[in-house]
């Protein structure tokens, strides 16, 4: 008894467990809840960049995918865990995977080896701006307004992707999107889990998340919509394909056609990242009186650093996950919360078929999703609607996130709006010089980059 206060003590003077108004528990469960939600990743990104789903002989071996996700998860969110100390788990984004997959390898005829010392290439300029500080300043540079705009954008982004996942929402050739169908079994099981996860959160349960989830899981076995574990253990492998060609790789990456594809892995990643810390450390309390985020160099640095590590591996670039949502709602506020989310990617990979069982289930995860999503657009209520020119730019930046399937897109066109809005309003003086810049660097991303 005595070591294990000893070693609570530790771990609360290390990360400040306490002084964040959080428990060792809570952080445990959080970090459980935040792997529980984002582990989609671990069968996502290898269907994606696998040699046996679209890119067929073009693709990196899909055993090695799966083998280099987990690793890339665990390596990048225990960097920021320890090192920034925040509850924010890093994985291979799924928006930058699809650049890299059907973009950069199918659409230009890139080898996937090439493509990965590009994802280097982009890890190591963003470190490099992380470190001299000038991705902080560009950070500190937006106003508060626009930062709670992110926040609720990011909740409806989410809400989006889990009703997207549940079958609530569904495409359209018609409308675009309509509402799905009610008779499908998983559909019910979705809404089900949304039902009891509500119900959870309305009673104030800490970990209302985590018990729909399981609830829900055991409710989808039960009735067969979500099959059985058909093992317990799967050794990892698959990394010697992989690990190092991005370094090899190297001087192939050095043409005008990388250096295309090099500029929009690091503009896309830059505003999504950034865009996902400023709204997750919002979620969750943890940005100053002023709207800064504090230690803000070293979450940037830990994201770059992931972004590299996960492209030496053998994966698209690695990043901070907005699904950390769902731990920060569960009342993770420190790092013990990623490197509990780390240590559960390490367990997935040698005990692959049982977590597939949920991460093949986007019904199971969906309704975490769709609260978090609720959660986050609590923010809402802090922007100054009554005031136009704070109103109009947080408005785009929320609609155009879920709308176009983009962070990055709804935090450029709300800071494009931003400067010519606070002009109009004779309030020029108010916007920091930065704002200028990044008006020209979207504008210029709009223009030739964004799809």
């Amino acid at each position: 008894m005595a070591v294990l206060t000893s070693a609570r003590r530790r771990l609360d003077g290390y990360f400040g467990i306490g002084s964040n108004g959080s428990t060792t528990k809570r952080e445990l469960m959080a970090g459980t809840i935040t792997f529980l939600a984002m582990s989609y990743v671990l069968a996502v990104n290898p269907s994606v960049l696998g040699d046996e789903g679209a890119l067929g002989d073009k693709g990196i071996p899909m055993q090695a995918v799966f083998t280099a996700t987990a690793v890339a998860a665990v390596f990048g969110t225990l960097v920021m865990g320890l090192w920034a100390k925040y509850p924010i788990a890093l994985a291979p984004g799924m928006g930058l995977n699809a650049f890299f997959a059907y973009s950069v390898v199918l659409g230009m005829g890139i080898p996937w080896q090439t493509a990965l010392s590009g994802t280097l290439l982009s890890g190591v300029i963003f470190l490099i701006l992380a470190v001299t500080k000038i991705r902080e300043r560009i950070l500190n540079a937006i106003p508060m307004q626009m930062k709670l705009a992110v926040g609720a954008g990011i909740g409806l982004f989410v809400a989006f992707l889990g009703l997207k996942n549940a079958g609530i929402v569904v495409n359209s050739d018609a409308t675009l999107v309509t509402l799905g169908d009610f008779t499908e079994g998983t559909t019910l099981l979705a809404l089900f889990g949304l039902l009891v996860t509500v119900v959870f959160v309305v009673l104030g349960w800490h970990g209302a998340v985590l018990y729909g989830i399981v609830l829900t899981a055991l409710v989808g076995i039960v009735s067969g919509l979500v099959d059985l574990p058909s093992g317990i253990f799967s050794a990892p492998r698959g990394l010697e394909h992989t690990f190092g060609q991005a370094i090899i790789h190297l001087p192939d990456a050095f043409t005008g056609q990388m250096a295309i594809v090099i500029l929009t892995m690091l503009f896309v990643d830059f505003f999504d990242a950034s865009g996902t810390l400023i709204g997750v450390a919002n979620q969750a309390g943890l940005l100053d009186k002023d709207g800064k985020l504090p230690r803000a160099a070293s979450a940037l640095a830990a994201d770059s650093v992931g972004t590299m590590a996960g492209a030496v591996i053998g994966t698209s670039t690695t990043t901070a996950y907005v699904e950390s949502t769902t731990g920060v709602s569960a009342g993770g506020r420190t790092g013990l919360t990623a490197v509990t989310t780390a240590g559960w990617f390490l367990v997935a990979m040698f005990c692959y078929p049982i977590f597939a069982v949920v991460a093949g289930s986007g019904e199971v995860t969906a309704p975490a999703l769709i609260v978090v999503g609720v959660l986050m657009a609590r923010s809402l209520g802090d922007i100054e609607w009554q005031r136009m020119e704070f109103a109009v730019p947080a408005f785009i930046t929320v609609v155009m996130m879920p709308l176009t399937y983009s962070i990055a897109n709804g935090l450029a066109m709300g800071m494009l709006f931003y400067p010519v809005v606070m002009v109009a309003r004779g309030r020029i003086k108010e916007v920091h010089p930065v704002m200028w810049v990044l008006l020209v660097a979207f504008l210029g991303y709009f223009f030739f980059l964004a799809e």
